[in-house]
């Protein structure tokens, strides 16, 4: 059996080009590393770990996407552009095709980001994958949670519903899955950082966040943080058609997904209205689908309604540490 430094050498070492601004990666106690002048670091860590965010037997590849494309996500929420990771992976043992494929998936997405791995550990114990992300602002322009003003529009990126549908189905173990089925647990798992909407929308959004914990909680971190209200028009929530056929066509629900759907990994922003002329040519420039939803208001709440029509629907998000939700 391989022991940790040789696995770290098969499956890590000299897998990515070394950055111009990487002076020593792995082989060290530390690495070394520069950043450019008139930039400012922003840094994001998070932990995945099995039977909280993904099922125990779940295709290694698809884990591998999911925590590195969530740590991205992050970075694109601020207008981060990445530059370096650094990975903690706790393995209950040693299974070298599992491994395999996983490094696989991993340094496929990094790379398609320019995102190098730099450090981290790997120990034994419950499967789990710790990442910290590290990525470039400009020193004077970074999008925060604080900015959105009385009269800003909210926008989000994508379509949102569908990473709920596929964690209803991977879960269900259901024999019957169609081909809609699969692409909505692909969506749950392979979601595509908005890394390159984030960094356009810099100087022109006045606040963002990523989708994590579902539209309707994250929202109200923005709303809370800039001391105002939002109201949402559901009826402009931009659903997909498999996941609408996955509801037979109940928009209602669909909606509702929308709002509560944790793990998309879209984005969702404010823009003061003279800038949104420029939206258009920034879809375009990023193949990205910006849908706006509502409007920021005065009212310190998030008020919920279709086409003026006030809606009584109590919804969360996902939070880890509540219970019955």
């Amino acid at each position: 059996m391989r022991g940790e430094f040789d696995l770290i050498r098969k499956y890590f070492y000299q897998r990515q080009m070394n950055r111009n601004d990487v002076h020593l990666a792995l082989g060290d106690d530390c690495a070394i590393v520069k950043s450019p002048k008139g930039v400012r670091l922003v840094i994001s860590t998070d932990t995945l770990v099995e039977g909280t965010h993904f099922v125990a037997g779940a295709n290694p590849a698809w884990i591998a996407h999911k925590a590195l494309a969530s740590n991205l996500s992050d970075l694109a929420a601020m207008g981060g552009t990445p530059a370096w990771c650094s990975l903690a992976l706790t393995l209950p043992e040693v299974h070298e095709p599992w491994l395999q494929s996983f490094c696989d998936a991993f340094f496929r997405l990094a790379d398609e980001y320019d995102i190098q791995l730099i450090g981290g550990d790997t120990t034994k114990g419950p499967l789990s994958i710790s990442l910290t992300v590290h990525g470039f602002v400009p020193e004077d322009n970074v999008l925060l949670r604080t900015g959105a003003a009385v009269g800003d529009w909210v926008y989000v990126t994508g379509c949102l519903g569908d990473s709920k549908a596929g964690l209803e189905l991977i879960l269900s173990d259901r024999s019957d899955a169609g081909p809609d089925h699969e692409i909505l647990e692909e969506r749950h798992y392979l979601s595509a950082p908005r890394v390159l909407a984030g960094q356009a929308l810099l100087g022109i959004a006045s606040s963002a966040i990523d989708i994590s914990d579902g539209l309707v909680s994250d929202i109200r971190h923005i709303a809370k943080a800039s001391g105002v209200g939002v109201s949402i028009d559901v009826s402009q929530l931009p659903v997909s058609e498999v996941l609408l056929q996955y509801l037979n066509d109940d928009l209602t629900l669909a909606r509702q997904y929308a709002l509560t759907s944790g793990e998309e990994y879209e984005l969702c922003f404010t823009v003061p209205q003279e800038k949104t002329y420029l939206l258009d040519g920034i879809s375009r420039q990023t193949h990205t689908q910006f849908t706006c939803i509502g409007q920021v208001n005065s009212a310190n709440q998030i008020v919920l309604h279709d086409q003026g029509q006030p809606l009584p629907w109590t919804l969360s998000g996902y939070d880890h540490f509540k219970v019955n939700e």
